[in-house]
């Protein structure tokens, strides 16, 4: 919605400077010539200079949009109100743990419409009154058998597919980035070892950022002035971990003090965060984006106050966030910064800025 607003001032503006690149051409008035003879040229000038601005108009749109996509990225993986679906899933893994569901979910479901109908077709069938006198058997062969075998069938069926996909998880391939996340109560410590940058993660509104972990006038607008909205209340951080897209990412997961877990459902992983103990995941973001988790296991007072937040950006985005960073004193820069920073303004843009 924000977007579009842009869009639209964007084009007022643009219509604005081609009025002011014509105007002081209209058809001269009040005895200064005569208009009906002068109207066919004015005209022709007018749709000249109207020609002439309008590369230049839609060249600034066009690189002021692509400044405003840069200043913000899309918020892509967050929970939904009332929701009851998986958030976009951005990753193979993720896109396997979503095939899995729906494929269980399935089967689940012939199960249960079975076992269902049965029940029903058992209570019309062998009520009292329509069986008066009951069987006196108590045992049938066959069907023990066949109850047997088919769940341990459906079973082996759900590990043939289930396995692959954990398999997937657990081998971790060759990274190309490596990061290192520490759980600690209550916030998120984050290493990049390869390129000497460590930061911590803390919850927006909480007491280490000034806040009491609740959503007061303040804390809003902290949140605003980090780029977000009251609805990412409880998810946004002040720091994020920044990769590359569609780049091999290894996270080292370990916790400080007790269990700790970093989970991103949108890229279908968690881990749980051990003190002593240094854990694994890995993933490969597809789409640049926002992206929100949560720690999963219960780690004390204010565990629900220790979120994560990703932020998935361009190969070039990332190298100019990692070095500007590694040159701040605080080891952290936000990555926007970098990116509204390398937007090229074509010449045709400063041309019309200056007409």
């Amino acid at each position: 919605m924000l977007r579009r607003a842009f869009a639209a001032t964007l084009l007022l503006v643009a219509c604005g400077l081609i009025w002011f690149q014509t105007d002081g051409i209209q058809p001269e008035s009040a005895g200064f010539g005569d208009t009906r003879r002068d109207a066919p040229q004015q005209e022709w000038k007018l749709t000249m200079r109207f020609l002439t601005a309008l590369p230049a108009a839609m060249t600034a749109i066009t690189v002021s949009a692509g400044m405003t996509l840069a200043q913000g990225l899309e918020i892509v993986g967050q929970p939904t109100p009332g929701g009851i679906a998986f958030q976009p899933a951005v990753t193979e893994l993720a896109r396997d743990i979503d095939w899995l569901d729906n494929f269980v979910f399935i089967i689940i479901t012939v199960i249960t419409l079975f076992v269902t109908a049965l029940l029903l077709w058992c209570a019309f069938r062998f009520n009292e009154k329509r069986n008066k006198v009951p069987a006196t058997f108590t045992h049938n062969s066959p069907l023990e058998i066949a109850w047997t075998i088919v769940p341990i069938v459906i079973l082996v069926l759900i590990g043939a597919f289930s396995l692959p996909v954990l398999f997937k998880q657990q081998e971790i391939p060759v990274a190309d980035v490596t990061i290192k996340a520490t759980g600690a109560q209550w916030f998120w410590q984050y290493d990049y070892p390869d390129n000497g940058l460590s930061f911590s993660s803390y919850m927006i509104g909480s007491p280490f950022t000034g806040g009491e972990n609740m959503l007061t006038p303040d804390v809003e607008a902290m949140l605003t002035t980090a780029g977000y909205t009251k609805d990412q209340w409880l998810l946004a951080t002040d720091t994020a971990m920044v990769v590359p897209v569609n780049k091999t990412v290894v996270v080292q997961v370990t916790g400080q003090d007790v269990i700790h877990a970093w989970a991103m459902p949108a890229f279908g992983v968690m881990q749980s965060a051990v003190p002593g103990r240094l854990s694994q995941l890995w993933f490969k973001a597809e789409r640049e984006g926002v992206y929100f988790g949560q720690c999963t296991t219960l780690c004390g007072q204010m565990h629900a106050y220790m979120p994560i937040t990703v932020k998935v950006v361009s190969e070039e985005a990332y190298a100019k966030w990692l070095e500007a960073s590694a040159a701040s004193p605080d080891g952290y820069v936000p990555v926007e910064s970098v990116m509204v920073a390398g937007v090229d303004v074509p010449a045709a843009t400063e041309l019309a800025a200056n007409n």
